[in-house]
């Protein structure tokens, strides 16, 4: 099934390039202008340089600082093929924790064999952007995450072995996430991993973006006379994580409704009342656990919020109502809280089509709850509605029937460092 091999990867020469806590950025696609050129003002090898190009030829530019670096020695390649243990000690909702997997490279395939499953749909305009670079830089700047089901927890042992000593590269960033990384060079240990995921399906849990650009790249690759099957072109750079490690964490991504032509919260109310259970409160404060508590009972429940403190939480009646609606679709899907959300009030309610939510004309995402409220407070939206985070059990599930969540369903935290090890696709 999946296959998966160490390479040689690309990495900062430190002596040359300055301290690897400076090297390093977030994703790119949460990183603000003003937090772009702060990175660069820093330290001019950012890794942001390459990852997200600005200027009026960005993509060639990119490919020239990268040519720039390797001759300079600002990067350098691994002199072994290797596989890296990467950890993320971190804290989230008030509890400190880590979770630790392997970044390698992962043989990419089309969905329809079932090798790798995605679980979300994805947005044209970010593809292309990710396949212009490929085609100027030949490189992944940054990993995919992927999931993979382990009973045994066979492959989580070997990764806790060979990471028992000090890691190569450790440091903390500004959101206080300290980022580890061991360097696996061990044949044996390389095998035995290699040979674990044989068998195993790869779940994308976040990079769904980059997958698919993966895919069109190695194409346009074949397409094109730059590579052949085997080629390094067929292998992109993934971090793979046990689908039950204690350390995984999933925020929720909470929906804000802006510039509806009509709106009137009572009338919401009204034909909500159709399916849902209604309670109103005039205080935030308790919003979050009483959301948790009906999630813990088996229900579906959302946050209503229409600003100044009022918010009224939604529990669905009965979860078979979703069959009259999504009778196409798998119980997994149909029973998903975003799927609840998007088909009974986003859809039938206000009108707002899966177009309008691609294109964010109506609606908008945060996974702060702060952020939420205050919108609405602020007048920037007319009212939002707060989730509870999907399950990595709902994903697998989704996932496993074929089927795609909406847009934003899941955040997986924290989110993976840019410029620890790069995957040069060459070999």
């Amino acid at each position: 099934m999946a296959d998966i091999k160490a390479f040689k990867g690309m990495r900062f020469n430190t002596e040359v390039a300055g301290e690897i806590a400076t090297l390093c950025c977030p994703p790119y696609d949460i990183i603000s202008e003003e937090e772009r050129l702060a990175f660069i003002e820093e330290n001019q090898h950012n890794i942001i340089r390459l990852e997200l190009p600005k200027g009026e030829n960005p993509y060639e530019d990119a490919a020239a600082i990268l040519k720039a670096w390797e001759d300079n020695g600002v990067l350098i390649r691994e002199d072994e093929p290797a596989i890296y243990v990467y950890e993320e000690e971190f804290t989230a909702y008030g509890k400190s924790g880590a979770v630790k997997g392997i970044i390698c490279r992962l043989k990419v395939e089309e969905f329809e064999k079932g090798v790798v499953l995605p679980h979300e749909f994805t947005l044209s305009k970010a593809k292309e952007d990710r396949l212009n670079l490929m085609k100027a830089t030949n490189c992944n700047f940054s990993q995919i995450y992927g999931l993979y089901m382990d009973e045994n927890h066979t492959s989580l042992n070997t990764i806790d072995k060979v990471s028992e000593g000090a890691p190569d590269i450790e440091f903390t960033d500004n959101g206080s996430v300290t980022h580890r990384l061991w360097i696996v060079k061990d044949e044996e240990v390389i095998s035995k991993l290699v040979s674990d995921f044989k068998e195993r399906k790869i779940y994308i849990a976040d990079g769904h973006h980059r997958y698919e650009t993966a895919l069109n790249y190695r194409n346009y690759c074949r397409e094109n006379g730059i590579s052949k099957e085997g080629d390094a072109q067929d292998f992109q750079m993934i971090y793979l994580v046990d689908m039950e490690h204690p350390g995984l964490v999933v925020f929720p991504t909470h929906r804000l409704v802006r510039d509806l032509a009509e709106f009137d919260s009572d009338e919401v109310l009204c034909k909500c009342s159709k399916y849902f259970d209604i309670e109103a409160y005039t205080s935030t404060d308790t919003m979050e656990a009483e959301l948790e508590v009906e999630d813990k009972n088996g229900k579906k429940a959302f946050g209503f919020y229409v600003g100044e403190g009022e918010w009224y939480k939604l529990i669905l009646k009965d979860v078979a109502i979703m069959d009259e609606f999504l009778p196409e679709v798998s119980s997994a899907s149909r029973s998903l809280d975003v799927t609840v959300l998007h088909t009974l009030i986003l859809e039938k309610i206000f009108g707002i089509d899966k177009a309008n939510m691609a294109a964010q004309i109506n609606l908008t995402y945060t996974k702060y709850f702060e952020e939420a409220l205050s919108v609405v407070d602020e007048g920037k939206a007319q009212c939002s509605f707060v989730l509870n985070p999907t399950k990595v059990k709902e994903i697998r599930d989704v996932a496993s029937e074929g089927e795609k969540m909406p847009q934003k369903s899941t955040y997986f935290y924290p989110k993976m460092i840019t410029g620890l090890v790069m995957n040069k696709l060459e070999d």
